[in-house]
């Protein structure tokens, strides 16, 4: 199939693409390059520097190129400057969004594979977290998904456009041969800090709460490798056949790690100490999020395959190894 993936030369988006191009089908890709980093896509892979807001622009490009299906990883992701900024995130996350929307619907194309987020679950009573549960985002990004997923599940009832929805957990790791990996301006994941603290490129790390309701005082999160959640995500094309549907999913390994256990995992594979402190907790962060992925597995014949955080810090490391300036493009 011809894939549109929308923020394909970010993080999660260029891998994506590696994976899209591993399993046969064509990507497409088109990004702004505000986050995204254009050496992230291979120059064989045609590439649109444009806007997802701009519904002209897009359509033609749904139109010229016969897209199947467009993929949308263009969000702004930070949750901290969410509640701070939030009208920079609802202009983007959902104002663009809805014009890609039309310029879909403009251009005939009816699937659409949307990235969420486990933060549309805000604290959840329960864990680990299904699908059913009640969602009650708890900042402004988390908010945004949902108002996305509402939309789709109306677009799905109207018969307008076909939606597979994956809330994902904590997006990590690289590619296995360390071409491409994380590289955000400003970088907020916590696996790459940890990193660059031990190779001294920033200053040590800072751990936000230690007086959570958790084993050891700090945040629990699911952890899961970039390559497994892109796999999940070609795996739901089948289902995207019939008109009138809405699916969604939690992408997670199910295994909840915290913050320190990752920062012992960071040491163990780099060989090297992570400086750390301690700092008050920020505003916007529950005390533990994981998955179920039971449904993903049954409905979508998916596994994760790196279930343990030191094999997908592994991969982490060998991309900051290969490449300790990032993409070479710095942003800001």
């Amino acid at each position: 199939m011809n894939v549109l993936v929308v923020g394909g030369a970010g993080y999660i988006g260029s891998h994506c693409v590696r994976q899209l191009q591993a399993a046969g089908h064509t990507p497409f890709v088109l990004d702004n390059l505000v986050y995204g980093h254009r050496a992230a896509v291979a120059d064989d892979i045609p590439f649109f520097d444009e806007d997802l807001g701009n519904r002209q622009a897009v359509a033609k490009i749904l139109e010229d190129n016969n897209i199947d299906v467009v993929m949308h990883f263009a969000a702004f992701i930070n949750v901290g400057e969410s509640v701070h900024a939030p009208l920079k995130y609802y202009e983007n996350n959902v104002g663009n969004t809805i014009q890609l929307l039309l310029a879909m619907s403009d251009a005939g194309v009816k699937k659409f594979v949307f990235s969420s987020t486990c933060a549309t679950y805000g604290e959840p009573d329960t864990l680990p977290l299904v699908e059913d549960l009640p969602q009650a985002p708890i900042n402004p990004y988390g908010a945004t998904k949902l108002h996305v997923e509402h939309i789709l599940q109306d677009l799905a009832r109207s018969g307008e456009i076909s939606s597979a929805v994956f809330r994902y957990f904590n997006a990590s790791g690289a590619a296995a041969d360390g071409s491409i990996g994380e590289d955000h301006f400003p970088e907020t994941h916590l696996i790459p800090l940890a990193i660059f603290a031990a190779t001294g490129q920033r200053p040590a790390l800072k751990i936000f709460g230690t007086d959570y309701p958790t084993p050891d005082g700090t945040c629990l999160r699911d952890y899961i490798h970039v390559d497994d959640l892109s796999r999940a995500h070609i795996a739901v094309f089948d289902q995207l056949e019939e008109p009138n549907t809405f699916v969604h999913y939690n992408l997670g390994t199910g295994k909840p790690t915290s913050v320190r256990e990752i920062l012992d995992a960071v040491e163990k594979v780099t060989g090297l100490p992570v400086p750390a402190e301690e700092a008050p907790r920020r505003e916007g962060d529950p005390p533990s999020l994981y998955a179920d992925n039971t449904k993903a597995r049954k409905e979508l014949g998916w596994e994760p395959e790196h279930m343990d955080v030191e094999s997908l810090i592994a991969t982490a490391w060998k991309w900051h190894q290969s490449h300790p300036e990032g993409y070479g493009d710095p942003k800001g």
